[in-house]
């Protein structure tokens, strides 16, 4: 009877405990609990969450006008609707073709040529065994992040011009010099080199601080192993930062179709147009310019579709050959 009482007892009490546990745990996944307890948190990100609702989601109601034909008399709400009129004028308009596979063709190159970079530098720089000699590097790589872009097209007229050094010295191996801002074959590869040149170092920093965390006893057996730099970056460091390549990538390919508009529109000549007319620039010119701001609006609207498609599309590939590791 004494044992039976006991076990009877320890029951009771397990229960006690087990039901005290699961209410602990309620209570941790309860909304006013975790806001409670984690409410300093939820104040530090309230600024980001408000900024990024007043610039991004709340301007998202004017992409109405592009399916209006819209005054700026009449207001938003007060102007006709017009369904697809302004989609069918665009996809109809004599200038698509061009102005969509600059844009696709300028995007797809640039995130092919651009992407392994940052990952080669971070490779290289994960290398570098001297702390000092490490951030002379680092510095050298990630300061032109910080030039104008009004700057870099700038030193671009003036190092490419006719009469600049890279043309001098063409001009002295082949006897002519080569027009490279107003022929439009050059425009794009100058465009993708330039944006290498000022954004690698930069988009280098994520991958050197992943390579920062792989644990150096993993290097030292694999040395003891015998294996050589090429297998130890193989095997090692690349795993490591695979999941952010993964992340990268696909956001890169869900922006193919957003290229900044300020550089192009500043490298742009009336000789290299046939490459240069990209979509930002001719909504830019279709919008500000010309004030047709629904056809505008329905242009950039196609083009943020693209780019959500591509963004979807994208992620699906990559979580069926990344062992389901993706964005989402």
């Amino acid at each position: 009877m004494m044992n039976g009482g006991r076990m009877l007892d320890n029951t009771v009490n397990t229960n006690k405990r087990m039901g005290k546990s699961l209410k602990e745990r309620s209570s941790i996944f309860h909304p006013l609990q975790q806001l409670k307890k984690n409410y300093f948190l939820y104040v530090l990100l309230a600024p980001a969450l408000i900024l990024t609702l007043i610039f991004k989601y709340i301007p998202m109601y004017g992409a109405i006008i592009a399916f209006k034909d819209f005054s700026p008399i009449k207001g938003i709400m007060g102007s006709e609707w017009v369904g697809l009129k302004h989609f069918e004028k665009f996809l109809a308009s004599p200038n698509f073709d061009v102005i969509f596979m600059n844009t696709l063709k300028l995007s797809f190159f640039g995130l092919i040529f651009s992407f392994p970079v940052p990952i080669l530098l971070a490779l290289m720089l994960n290398q570098v065994r001297q702390a000092g000699v490490k951030k002379n590097i680092q510095l050298f790589l990630y300061a032109p992040n910080f030039i104008s872009v009004v700057v870099v097209v700038g030193m671009l007229f003036i190092f490419l011009s006719p009469t600049g050094p890279i043309n001098q010295l063409t001009t002295w191996i082949t006897g002519q010099p080569i027009m490279f801002m107003s022929e439009p074959e050059y425009f794009r590869w100058i465009y993708i080199l330039s944006d290498i040149w000022t954004g690698a170092g930069w988009a280098s920093i994520i991958y050197v601080a992943a390579l920062a965390n792989v644990d150096p006893e993993l290097h030292n057996a694999a040395n003891l192993d015998g294996a050589n730099l090429l297998q130890r970056i193989r095997h090692i460091d690349l795993p490591t930062i695979r999941p952010i390549m993964a992340i990268v990538f696909i956001l890169a390919a869900g922006g193919i179709m957003s290229i900044g508009f300020e550089k192009a529109y500043l490298m742009q000549t009336s000789m290299n147009l046939p490459s240069s007319e990209i979509i930002a620039t001719y909504v830019y010119k279709v919008g500000l310019q010309s004030g047709d701001y629904a056809y505008s609006a329905a242009v950039g609207l196609f083009n943020s579709i693209i780019n959500v498609i591509l963004l979807v599309t994208v992620n699906l590939i990559v979580k069926k050959l990344n062992e389901g590791e993706g964005l989402y």
